[in-house]
């Protein structure tokens, strides 16, 4: 158990049969009336986030979530295949899991995979990902506006906006919070 007015950012808990992680936190103090504690929770389960209000001094259950390093291996289908490092345990996932990293996840990426007791909650990726450019447009000589940009496909088929320098076959570096282009590898 944890008190509210002890939350920190990052703390797990059960809260109303759903697991949360607490992003941000607030303690209120209004002029009348006893002190409040505001926080903004992700859903572990669904993703979503939702702001609670929790009158201070009361008391919520924790949740201890594992965190494993694992490597992608494959995709067959829907469903995505990850190998625990050091155990070779295999475990799969289904896309649904995965919403937003499927278009970054390329064979051999090392990740890390969420359980809650056995059940398996989401992966975090890396912050920034190499990738190979497969294909995008030659660049046309004198078209050099500043920060011009076109199209490229990386391996995994997504598409990203990159200068207009970046040619086939180059590696570069994206951000997997927004889906951007850092560099040149």
């Amino acid at each position: 158990m944890i008190n509210v007015n002890d939350f920190k950012t990052g703390v797990t808990i059960l809260y109303e049969n759903n697991l949360y992680q607490v992003l941000e936190f607030q303690h209120v103090k209004p002029g009348k009336g006893a002190a409040i504690v505001k926080a903004k929770l992700k859903n572990l389960r669904t993703g979503s986030i939702a702001e609670y209000t929790f009158n201070a001094g009361i008391k919520v259950p924790t949740a201890h979530v594992d965190k494993q390093k694992m490597q992608f291996l494959y995709a067959t289908g829907d469903t995505y295949s990850f190998m625990n490092m050091e155990t070779y345990e295999q475990v799969e996932l289904n896309k649904d899991k995965l919403v937003n990293e499927v278009k970054y996840l390329k064979e051999g990426l090392e990740v890390l995979i969420y359980f809650y007791e056995s059940e398996m909650l989401g992966v975090e990726l890396p912050e920034k990902i190499d990738f190979k450019i497969t294909k995008t447009e030659p660049a046309i000589k004198g078209n050099t506006a500043t920060n011009a940009t076109k199209d490229a496909e990386i391996e995994t088929g997504y598409t990203v906006r990159v200068p207009l320098f970046i040619e086939e076959g180059e590696e570069i570096v994206i951000s997997t919070k927004d889906g951007k282009y850092v560099s040149r590898k």
